[in-house]
């Protein structure tokens, strides 16, 4: 089976998201609203392990989202490998860690985007290329 399993319908009641642009040592993150429809790249996570999620915690914290999002990485022709499998358990680890809501969105080329964007932070600006194109497939 190749790319993510369909996934329920967002609510309309979840307004804001923190999304994480997941990687063995750093976990870039964005934040952004339906409303506006954009992300704000935010301090990419250097950490490894269960070490990760003090900061997710503060982040959560600081910023109260309604749901979370996280990328999920795939070949190009869609199939599954090893970064897939532990971006979805990071993706499963998040939501019982912190009971919220959390979307995989296919993030295949977000860092390359990112890179060639010239971007000083690829992880974080990758973590608003997956969250402007989970916050696109909402309208």
């Amino acid at each position: 089976m190749t790319g993510l399993p369909v996934q329920p319908a967002v609510p309309a009641h979840l307004q804001s998201f923190l999304a994480f642009d997941y990687g063995l040592r750093r976990t870039g993150v964005a934040y952004g609203t339906r409303l506006l429809g954009t992300a704000a790249p935010q301090r990419t996570i250097v950490a490894e392990g269960a070490a990760r999620f003090a900061p997710v915690a503060a982040l959560i914290g600081q910023w109260q989202p309604d749901a979370l999002v996280v990328g999920v990485p795939f070949h190009p022709d869609g199939a599954a490998h090893e970064n897939t499998e532990r971006a979805q358990r990071f993706a499963r680890q998040l939501r019982g860690r912190f009971g919220l809501p959390v979307y995989e969105v296919d993030e295949r080329y977000s860092t390359t985007e990112a890179l060639a964007a010239g971007s000083r932070d690829a992880d974080a600006a990758a973590a608003c290329i997956i969250l402007e194109q989970f916050l696109r497939s909402l309208a």
